[in-house]
């Protein structure tokens, strides 16, 4: 018998199933060094693209290197908007190719390796925490020590 949330407790402390069970989901903004500069805890069933803006806000890159999840009118039109050049993949589902610089995408397994980095102490990489904020604030307190170093 598969476990159930009460709805508004699971919705307050970002749990939430996906395929790999119960969970949470961590979303970060990194700098050109691979310095995170922005972390976001969604439920583990959570899209990634409507991250995409919240991640930005308030920023000003020059450039947005994103995965394919992030790929959508709102983001694209959003770096338009504010003179931010996306380099993001196109999404299977769009009709239209999109132009994509592939050397300048290469960059983007800074953040795959920041998380790589952060994901090799147990304590992030499984949520131990009860409550979003605890578990939150460790991955802030991660990402400054692999900034430190």
């Amino acid at each position: 018998m598969p476990i159930q949330f009460k709805s508004n407790a699971a919705a307050a402390e970002r749990l939430g199933r996906s395929r790999g069970g119960i969970g949470t989901k961590i979303h970060a903004c990194v700098e050109s060094l691979g310095n995170a500069v922005r972390l976001i805890a969604t439920g583990g069933q959570a899209g990634d693209s409507p991250q995409a803006l919240p991640l930005l806000a308030d920023l000003a890159p020059g450039k947005v290197l994103a995965d394919t999840a992030y790929d959508s009118d709102e983001t694209r039109a959003y770096c338009a908007e504010k003179g931010i050049e996306a380099v993001i993949p196109r999404h299977p589902g769009r009709t239209q190719p999109l132009p994509m610089d592939e050397e300048t995408y290469r960059d983007r397994n800074k953040v795959e390796r920041f998380f790589g980095r952060l994901k090799q102490c147990r304590r992030l990489a499984t949520r131990y925490e009860k409550t979003v904020v605890s578990f939150l604030a460790f991955w802030h307190i991660g990402a400054m020590i692999d900034w430190i170093r």
